[in-house]
């Protein structure tokens, strides 16, 4: 039986252009940028397919970018008759799994999403958090670097993304001292990110609770799907718990590889990545490999994707 999960990718997957294909070819795609646009007063549909780099890659601009563009692809999917049963996405992506799930409207994630975006730029002067992704190197010993340079800056881990990736974050400094550690103690590579901000660190508390704010004025509801939280990698079983999660998952680990397990132990055995990039899909197969289970994925991000994705399901996919 096959049991599917869509999953949202988050920031650093956008790429100028992103979604053009979707827009003009399917009215459903279309129809959510131009939603979009009106609801944001701005013109997220230039941003995001002819605007400059630079424009795009500001944090405020690049949250509700991906966010339509994952659901304007959604929407094209959907209407081919594809539908889930889980879902969960990477830090901002959890927002577009939000809106799958029916917890949020649209129009209440797009202005949340551009207010965490500036909120999150604001939280630390630029040029004094960093992060960095280190590569083939365990939980365990990635703890072990950062706890050897704790003593002189802010260092946690950002992301556990897979087996071989873990991203850390904190104080630039404190991240350099991180990665010599996290090379000395084995891992293939450390990778400094180009980002603006120390994103996923108790750095940005004071972002989190500013976002309480903001989310005590929309309207959240009890989801219609099997949503697995960055926070805990558990689905959220009510409303409630809605606000609480997104407050926490600013300036929390985002427990990928443990939602995506959760999930494969839910006997979810197809994923389907909606969104600008790949590398959720990356993630999975790795996580996939790690404990040994058979998964099917797939990736929408233009349309040819996507009509490989339908044809796949029209075949019926073999696990």
């Amino acid at each position: 039986m096959i049991k599917v999960a869509f999953i949202f990718p988050g920031q650093g997957s956008q790429y100028v252009g992103m979604g053009k294909d979707f827009y003009e070819a399917f009215p459903e795609s279309k129809q959510v940028f131009e939603e979009a646009n009106d609801c944001l007063n701005m013109n997220i549909k230039d941003i995001c397919f002819e605007g400059k780099a630079e424009e795009l890659i500001k944090t405020e601009n690049t949250q509700p970018a991906i966010l339509t563009t994952s659901i304007a692809m959604m929407k094209a999917l959907e209407k081919k008759g594809i539908d889930c049963e889980f879902t969960a996405g990477l830090s901002l992506g959890e927002y577009t799994a939000l809106v799958k799930s029916q917890g949020i409207s649209f129009q209440d994630a797009l202005w949340l999403v551009k207010v965490r975006g500036k909120l999150m730029q604001e939280a630390i002067p630029e040029g004094v958090g960093g992060m960095a992704a280190i590569l083939g190197l365990s939980r365990e010993k990635v703890l072990m670097a950062i706890e050897r340079v704790k003593d002189h800056n802010i260092v946690e881990v950002a992301n556990y993304n897979s087996p071989e990736q873990i991203v850390i974050s904190g104080e630039k400094e404190g991240i350099q001292l991180a990665c010599d550690e996290a090379l000395k103690l084995g891992a293939k590579k450390a990778v400094t990110l180009s980002v603006s901000a120390p994103f996923h660190s108790s750095l940005l508390k004071p972002a989190g609770e500013r976002l309480k704010e903001e989310l005590d004025k929309v309207n959240l509801s009890d989801l219609s799907k099997n949503l697995v939280s960055n926070v805990d990698g558990k689905p959220i079983t009510c409303k409630e718990e809605i606000k609480e999660k997104l407050v926490n998952q600013v300036s929390s680990s985002v427990l990928w590889q443990d939602s995506i397990e959760f999930m494969m132990k839910e006997g979810v055995n197809t994923f389907i990545e909606i969104g600008p990039g790949k590398s959720l899909t990356s993630f999975v197969k790795r996580i996939a490999k790690s404990i040994d289970k058979q998964v099917e994925t797939f990736n929408v991000n233009n349309v040819e994707t996507l009509k490989n994705t339908i044809d796949s399901f029209g075949k019926g996919v073999t696990n």
